[in-house]
């Protein structure tokens, strides 16, 4: 279909060849045990639980990369369709301003559904729901990578209302190694990184 490359369509291309790219750099963390959404994560600003239209939204109940995510498939998927609907009645494409208006209501509406959906899903495994300064000093385990020093492997670790958080964790110590199902303690954050030691009391998990 040429619509699909036509100029009047260029803000659904530009969306989906975002989403495309955060699918392949998040595979691609995945691999190297460096997830960027987990990252983008931590780098962001916590976010508590509100009301409103941010409360709506979702905002602080889903990560926000997923909130974006939702967005982008909306508005580029309700963009497609409308030109497509534009062309096939008048033969002719609307312009990208005026088809991106609908779109961006459709990925606005999106965000709210379906972010509603998982945040009944997976609301225990909210990242940003307190400071992550008070996880220094909680217990976790290594979930995926092995942890070395300058090199980070992602860990679970619960908050003192039992939320699990998914975090980057590194060996405060030189010498130390911690790989997957390894018990660790947080001892500090530098950055979106938080140094650990071995848990001396892995029961306590």
């Amino acid at each position: 279909m040429i619509f699909l490359t036509a100029p009047q369509t260029w803000p659904f291309g530009a969306a989906l060849a975002v989403m495309v790219g955060i699918g392949l750099l998040e595979g691609l963390g995945l691999l190297l045990a460096h997830s960027p959404a987990l990252l983008l994560e931590n780098m962001l600003p916590d976010m508590p639980h509100v009301d409103g239209p941010l409360g709506w939204l979702h905002v602080g109940k889903v990560p926000l990369l997923i909130l974006l995510i939702l967005f982008l498939a909306g508005f580029t998927l309700s963009g497609y369709v409308i030109q497509a609907l534009a062309d096939s009645l008048s033969g002719a494409l609307l312009p990208a301003w005026l088809a991106a208006i609908p779109a961006f209501l459709v990925g606005v509406f999106s965000v709210g559904a379906l972010g509603g959906l998982l945040a009944t899903i997976i609301p225990s495994d909210e990242t940003s729901a307190v400071s992550e300064q008070t996880l220094i000093g909680r217990a976790g385990v290594v979930l995926r990578g092995t942890a070395r020093p300058g090199l980070a492997a992602e860990a679970k670790v619960k908050d003192a209302h039992g939320h699990a958080h998914y975090v980057m964790v590194e060996p405060d110590l030189a010498d130390d190694t911690f790989a997957e199902g390894s018990a660790i303690v947080l001892v500090s954050k530098t950055g979106a990184r938080f140094k650990c030691i071995r848990n001396p009391h892995p029961e306590l998990l």
